[in-house]
């Protein structure tokens, strides 16, 4: 990220603006992913995170537009995030189907820690909300992860 947001002046536009954000720099990279890979069943796997995320960011642009509908986004993905989504170092082509869920568990404990690390900084009551709704989502996500490596293996699990 790159100290580009000052979370103590932070919005609840900008919040949903910066969320947003991180959800379609996601959905690219697992889309990426999904070409990359040789693997069928982790190409098919990085399609499905490629239609989580989306759904996660139509959630959030459905509420910015109730909210902000007339005001201009803040950020966009020409930010050079590092959230969510995974660097591509971490997705070679021969990834198969269980280290590429073990990408996107460690993808989704990566945003666990961005939004903990910015909460302390969060001046504004609603935005900070947000962002332990956003934090609690993420464990949701991980909870949701580690049940489908549980289902492929237990010893497939890292915490």
């Amino acid at each position: 990220m790159g100290g580009t947001i000052d979370f103590g002046t932070l919005t609840l536009r900008g919040a949903l603006d910066f969320a947003i954000t991180i959800e379609e720099d996601a959905q690219y990279a697992y889309a990426e992913f999904a070409q990359r890979v040789a693997d069928p069943a982790a190409a098919a796997f990085f399609r499905e995170m490629v239609e989580n995320e989306g759904k996660h960011r139509r959630q959030l642009e459905s509420r910015r537009d109730v909210l902000f509908r007339s005001e201009p986004r803040r950020f966009d993905t020409s930010l050079d995030l590092d959230v969510e989504a995974p660097g591509s170092a971490a997705v070679p082509p021969d990834l198969g189907a269980h280290e590429a869920m073990r990408v996107a568990l460690r993808a989704e404990e990566r945003a666990w820690a961005f939004y903990d690390a910015a909460i302390p900084h969060l001046v504004d009551p609603d935005v900070r909300a947000f962002f332990e709704a956003l934090r609690q989502e993420e464990v949701e996500h991980q909870d949701l992860l580690r049940a489908r490596l549980l289902e492929l293996g237990p010893e497939l699990v890292r915490r």
